[in-house]
Order: structure tokens, then sequence, then C-alpha cells
């Protein structure tokens, strides 16, 4: 069943003043706020030190004149835009206005109350401006697209104090397989409470949206599991198909040793794809989905370190399409006679932030990656064992911390592990072959290594 997220209940009493002055504190540089919401806390630390977004503009800039998309995203646009208006006469008569933009946060459409659209345009509220986190700071349209759940900014939570009289409630639309944000639907209202039915409108329409994008997947599936039949047919060699995100559809038995992931058996589910833990993998099946996008003749190779295996593995990875739409890549392992792919310098992903954001109660921590010893995933949450105690990731998602900061000396050694291989104080065996890492933290945790991460440990340990 596919998750569900809501939006967090609409307070009537927001303590404005208590967020106004941590916003103040904020803008002038403080970390140490109280009385702001994580989420919110988040968000403002992207708009400072990240974006350097001028919490003193009063209006939204012109959006960019061309974004690359493809076709599926236009379908998305015209269902939401469809959603929306049929809820504009109700947003209408609270006040309110209801806007889509399309992944880059510009505003493609809106409706709803006309003297509220009066107010909106002297913000550029409107179509053809740009309301991205990037360029207009905490806003409901914006802030969603940079989260994986609805979310509501009331009043002085807008990172510019000129949308301090606004408040908003945004839902993001994302693809079902590589989870990248496509369009957005966002209510607002000037000096007013949102709709109590404003969560419920959006979380509708962002469902109903995303079953035209579940039902494309399940195609494109089809079509790519055909593919790896067919080549498997006539072709000797090892096999796997993978979808955009780099997540493993099916593999055949020699392959699925390779990747960890069971042999022969597909995963047709976008939501419960196997994941085979090599980042590197990820890195090849997105940069041949951007090669492809603008070439479909596209075929590449290059070399991968797989589990089991001392030495890289050299691989061909050639797109599959259903009607122009890319749906994935076959993975050849063991061979490697195509156009070579460039080599990332110095490994790892060069965009990692230089600080990995946590949360003490209401406070943001900024922590520097030897301050961390290891991150540990328990159910939605992700908790950091660090110099300064137990405190939970701002992501989410292990496999976020693991992208992000596996450049940085951070490794994924078990499904709900990754460790920062410099605080590894010691390596314990098992006489039935299990591996434990003892860690440098005070209760000299011992971490254990799943089998199939066992080879990426002993390389990154020299073992």
């Amino acid at each position: 069943m596919a998750e569900v997220h809501r939006l967090a209940p609409i307070s009537r009493t927001p303590g404005k003043s208590t967020v106004y002055g941590a916003w103040e504190r904020f803008v002038r540089g403080a970390d140490d706020v109280r009385g702001v919401r994580p989420e919110v806390l988040v968000s403002w630390l992207r708009c400072r030190d990240r974006y350097r977004v001028d919490p003193n503009i009063t209006e939204a800039p012109v959006a960019v004149a061309e974004v690359d998309h493809p076709l599926e995203h236009d379908v998305v646009f015209a269902e939401l835009g469809f959603r929306a208006a049929t809820v504009a006469h109700e947003v209408s008569n609270a006040g309110g206005v209801v806007t889509v933009t399309d992944a880059t946060g510009r505003i493609l459409a809106e409706w709803g109350d006309q003297r509220t659209r009066d107010r909106a345009a002297q913000a550029n509220l409107a179509p053809w401006f740009s309301w991205a986190e990037g360029s207009t700071g905490t806003n409901g349209m914006g802030t969603a697209l940079e989260s994986h759940a609805p979310v509501v900014v009331r009043g002085a939570e807008h990172w510019c104090q000129a949308f301090h009289d606004w408040n908003c409630a945004g839902v993001a639309v994302r693809d079902v397989v590589t989870s990248e944000p496509i369009a957005a639907l966002n209510i607002s209202c000037w000096r007013n409470e949102l709709p109590d039915a404003a969560g419920a409108w959006l979380s509708n329409a962002a469902t109903r949206t995303r079953s035209t994008l579940r039902k494309r997947a399940q195609d494109g599936c089809a079509e790519l599991i055909a593919a790896y039949n067919h080549a498997r047919a006539r072709a000797g060699v090892s096999l796997a198909a993978l979808d955009p995100a780099g997540q493993v559809v099916i593999a055949d038995d020699r392959a699925s040793v390779l990747l960890g992931v069971p042999g022969s058996t597909p995963a047709t589910d976008p939501a419960a794809r196997w994941n085979p833990g090599l980042p590197e993998l990820v890195r090849v099946a997105r940069y041949a989905a951007g090669q492809a996008a603008h070439n479909p003749d596209w075929v590449g190779s290059t070399q991968i370190f797989t589990h089991l295996a001392d030495e890289p593995t050299p691989i061909n990875i050639r797109p599959v399409f259903l009607a122009g739409h890319l749906v994935g890549t076959l993975v050849e392992l063991g061979v490697s006679d195509a156009e070579q792919l460039p080599r990332a310098e110095g490994g790892g992903n060069q965009g990692s932030p230089p600080r990995i954001v946590a949360m003490r109660d209401s406070r943001l921590v900024l922590l520097r990656h030897p301050e961390i010893s290891f991150a540990e995933s328990e159910g939605n949450d992700v908790w950091l064992t660090t110099d300064q105690g137990r405190l939970r990731a701002a992501s989410g998602s292990l496999d976020k911390l693991e992208s992000e900061q596996g450049g940085a000396g951070f490794l994924r050694v078990h499904r709900r592990y990754v460790v920062n291989i410099g605080r590894v104080r010691e390596v314990e065996r098992r006489f039935k072959g299990e591996m434990l890492l003892v860690m440098d933290d005070e209760q000299s945790t011992m971490v254990p290594v799943s089998r199939r991460n066992a080879p990426a440990v002993r390389r990154e340990l020299d073992l």
C-alpha cells in the first residue's frame, strides 16, 4: 500500500511573536532558536547558509525561461491543474488562492479569491514567478518541493519578512520511481487561517495524481523486465535490470550475488525495489539516464566495486525506453566494450554538505563529520551517535545520508547502519564469520556488518 502523508493540524494559536523573535535571531546568525518547528528550522538553515536568500526581498523573482522536463511532467501539471480547479471555489470562499508549480518552483497557474489574488500579485505570488526555496525562501510551495511530506508555513515561519502575513500549505507530487519532485500544489491565505479542509484537499489531489504515475511506472516495469528477458535469452553475460533511480528490478543468479540482491526475483513495486547498497551503481544509473535522455542510442561502460569481489567489475549499461520514456537500464556485468563513463574525481559525492544537521528539541545542531561515530535507522527516524550525545538527524532517510556523505568517510555497513570509518576502534570476528565494528563512542557500540557489505568494509579498513 502506498504511503499516505498527512498535513499537520493547522493551529489556531500559531504563536506569532515567539516565531518572529526566533526568526529575528536566526536571521542575525543564531543557531540556538527555540519555539520553531524542526522542519521550519531546517528550511531556514537552507535559506540562510546554502541558498543565501535575502530575507528582506518583497517579491518573488521572475522564473527562468526554459526548463527541460519529460512529457510525464506535463501530464502531472494538467492533472494537478484539474484537481486545483475543483477546489478553487471552496478555497475562494475561504479567502484563499490555490497554485500549481513545476519542479523548479515556477508558478504555472493560480485560482481563488480575486482580492487575495490582487494582494498576492504585489508579492509576485502569480504565474511566471519562482517560489523555489532557493529563490524566495521558506514558503509552502518551495519548501514542499524540498520535503517528502506536506508542509504548513505560517506567518513568521516564512523566511522573507514581506511574506509574514501569509499562511500557506503545500504538497509536492514526486516521481514514484526516483522520488524527484515533479510539481507542487499550494493553498495560501493572507492574514487568515487556512481552511480546515486544506489538508484533505491537498492530500487527495496529490494521491490521485500519483495514481497516474504509478500506472505509468507499472507499464514501464513490465517493459524493462521484457527487455531483460529478451537480452538474457540472446546474451551469455550476467545481467541485471535497474530502474532510473538505480534500484534493482531483477537480476540473474550471478548478478544477484555481485549486487547483493535476491536472484531472478522481480521487484515490480517502485516502493519496494532491491537496494544493492552500492552508491557508485546509483551514480552510474543516473548518469546513464541523463545521457539517454539526449541520445536514445547511447550505450556506456565503466567499472564498479560490487559485493563479494575485491576488484572492480566491468559493466555495460544500455537504456530501455517505453514510448520514448526512459524506464531503466540493462546492466551487463563482466563486459566493458562501449563508451567509457567519466569517473568521479576523488570518488564519492563531491557535493556533500560540510556539516550534518541534527535536532535537539527545537534546536538545530550543526555537526562536523569527525563528531559523528555512526548513524542508525529506527522506524522513520535516523539517529546519530555523536560526541554531543544521541541526536535525531534532520534527514529522515539513511539512504539519503549515505549518498550525501559517502565521499566524506561514511560507509553503509548494514541496512540499519552507516558508520564513520575513521571512528572504528576495533574489528571483531565471530566464529561463524560474522563481522562487528567496535565504534569509539562512550559505549563502545558494536555495529554489525552484513555479509554483502563485508567486502567494502574490508577494502576501506585495508583488512
